[in-house]
């Protein structure tokens, strides 16, 4: 995510968070970025020093930012999502067709991941087949 210091043409400055900077480009020609005081679509961003951080930042902000008992939450969800991956068969981009093939009796019910773009997931759930999302957790983000 990329944090850009933003103001508006009546001086009100505030935050916003992309995923990358031609976001910031996108939402502010499209008239989707708006000044939250004033309502303007007149937006710029301001001058900022870079933030560089390195692996050992990263780890000890994570540690800051996490008490005792998000720490062990976190740690259950890690030790759910391994189980569910140890516990089920990888098809990756067949899953669509795989979870199908299962739903309908033509394949071994079984345990199974993989990947299924929004619109498929959707399909399959109005299909009535049951799936679940695993979560992606801090770490497992690049």
């Amino acid at each position: 995510m990329i944090r850009y210091s933003l103001t508006c043409d009546s001086a009100h400055e505030f935050e916003g968070w992309f995923s990358k900077s031609e976001d910031f480009d996108r939402q502010k020609e499209s008239g989707f970025l708006t000044c939250p005081v004033c309502q303007s679509t007149s937006i710029s961003k301001l001058l900022m020093a870079p933030s560089v951080s390195t692996a050992r930042q990263k780890e000890a902000t994570r540690t800051l930012v996490m008490d005792a008992m998000q720490q062990e939450a976190m740690a259950k969800m890690r030790e759910a999502i391994a189980t569910i991956k140890a516990s089920a068969e990888d098809v990756g981009t067949r899953f669509p067709e795989e979870a199908r093939k299962i739903h309908y009796g033509e394949a071994d019910a079984r345990g199974i991941i993989g990947q299924a773009a929004p619109e498929e997931a959707l399909a399959l759930i109005e299909e009535g087949i049951e799936i679940a999302p695993l979560p992606v957790l801090p770490e497992d983000v690049n």
